[in-house]
């Protein structure tokens, strides 16, 4: 017999159904015992009554969660039975067969409610029950729709989606690298992407003037509230645009998704304000203004541009490095002054910053595709030539063959979704999140591995004294 989802129930009044999932509640009425069964796709009512023996004993040993099967014919309910709150109120089962799948010890955790009360590392260390409670699964459903809708809208865009490499190389971008030691390739290392940017610059060099990615970016970033050493990103690049058409495309979007997923929201202003950083300072202190009117208002959205970054910014050593990406390209009227490499404070970045309700929702720029004015970055940065050719080489390799003008954009959408979705961290619409400290109590990473694995990768542990004191 065909499984039928709990759902699709009500549609099969009068005949005999299978139905498989969780025991959700279980209670007792009299002589009568009732079982809420929940699948993916809601609960069903399922009644068991004395004269059915073997199922109703069966059913006598039922406790939550545990995993079930059964058979029986959808009935609708008695008019005073009635549940309207749910999909399947209209009906229930009088189970005829019951079948024990898989039993369920007492859980660790409460799923009932919305979970927020519970401490932190037992969510994360019984994630996998945390997912059950209803709020979190419809976060990831919402999380599905919303990639989806961008996946059809950036194709019908004429977008194409490319993968690109996990293992790549380590170069200066902002934030530390994730290392991963190279077996076959004693004593050098890859890098984890802190973000797509190289490889879908080179895309463009490619002549795939379209590309996007739901992109996988890892950081080793000091703990800080609302993020993660993962996270991803909706990321994208095109040639032959200009700062407008980036905008322009990317506001359309923002605008299309909300109106078809989020109709409840409101959108404070539409077309989007702009404001310049120099603005953004001095009216907010702040580069990620939070504009609503009504910052009470949970429905409200506050879509805001950021232009006119600073290309440059001084170091705490005295020295120059950029404010937001390397590959940025200076605005027109500054590029004689890049290639001078003079009033370096000055210089203003053709960088765009898309701003949701005081969060930065996502960010990008044209690029600088001429590989002597990116060269001129570098060396304004202090590196010597030596390491510009190191660690950019290929980059100023490849612009030298035919480069498109090109410009991109990557929005958040672990922070986007938290904000359209009221949630108060990213962690509850990511799956399997670290803790704020980077930690997987389910998985207990980090971890120590193997000594055979540490010689295969020629590697030798020298730890802190405080550590080696700990591990004694």
């Amino acid at each position: 017999m065909t499984r039928f989802l709990v759902k699709d129930t009500a549609k099969h009044v009068g005949e005999k159904v299978k139905v498989q999932g969780w025991v959700n509640v279980r209670r007792v009425h009299g002589k009568i015992v009732f079982i809420d069964l929940r699948d993916k796709s809601g609960v069903l009512q399922l009644v068991f009554i004395p004269s059915n023996k073997e199922a109703y004993e069966a059913a006598e040993k039922i406790r939550p969660e545990w995993v079930i099967e059964a058979v029986g014919q959808i009935v609708k309910r008695p008019a005073n039975m009635v549940n309207d709150k749910i999909e399947t109120g209209q009906v229930e089962m009088p189970v005829e067969e019951l079948k024990v799948l898989s039993e369920a010890e007492t859980l660790p955790l409460s799923i009932e409610g919305d979970g927020y009360d519970i401490g932190e590392e037992v969510r994360m260390k019984y994630r996998y029950l945390d997912l059950r409670r209803e709020r979190m699964k419809n976060n990831l459903i919402a999380r599905h729709k919303a990639i989806k809708f961008f996946r059809d809208f950036l194709d019908k865009e004429e977008f194409i989606e490319i993968e690109t490499p996990m293992l790549t190389k380590s170069t200066p971008e902002g934030s530390r690298d994730f290392v991963v030691p190279s077996r076959l390739n004693p004593g050098t290392f890859y890098a984890l992407p802190q973000s797509p940017q190289q490889y879908k610059q080179l895309l463009q060099v490619a002549g795939f003037e379209k590309y996007f990615q739901i992109a996988r970016c890892l950081r080793d970033e000091d703990a800080r509230g609302n993020r993660q050493f993962e996270h991803t990103q909706l990321d994208m690049e095109m040639s032959f645009v200009n700062q407008e058409d980036v905008m322009s495309l990317i506001e359309r979007m923002m605008i299309t998704f909300v109106k078809a997923l989020y109709p409840e929201k409101t959108i404070q202003e539409i077309p989007f304000p702009r404001m310049t950083y120099k603005e953004a300072m001095e009216k907010y202190n702040s580069d990620k203004p939070d504009i609503r009117k009504d910052k009470n208002d949970k429905n409200l959205l506050a879509f805001l541009w950021v232009v006119d970054f600073p290309f440059f910014e001084k170091t705490d050593e005295g020295g120059w490095t950029f404010t937001h990406n390397p590959f940025s390209a200076p605005q027109p009227k500054f590029m004689e002054d890049l290639m001078a490499k003079k009033n370096i404070a000055d210089i203003l970045t053709a960088q765009y910053d898309i701003v949701l309700n005081g969060v930065e929702a996502g960010g990008g720029s044209i690029r600088n595709h001429n590989p002597e004015a990116l060269e001129k970055v570098f060396e304004i940065m202090g590196y010597k030539k030596e390491r510009i050719q190191e660690n950019f080489g290929h980059m100023l390799q490849a612009f030298k063959f035919g480069t498109p003008p090109h410009g991109g954009i990557a929005l958040g959408l672990d922070r986007d979704l938290s904000i359209l979705l009221n949630e108060p961290d990213i962690r509850e619409v990511i799956a399997f999140p670290k803790t704020g400290d980077g930690r997987d109590f389910m998985m207990q990473a980090p971890s120590e591995i193997d000594k055979k694995q540490l010689e295969e990768l020629h590697i030798k542990i020298d730890l802190p004294k405080a550590k080696k004191a700990n591990k004694k």
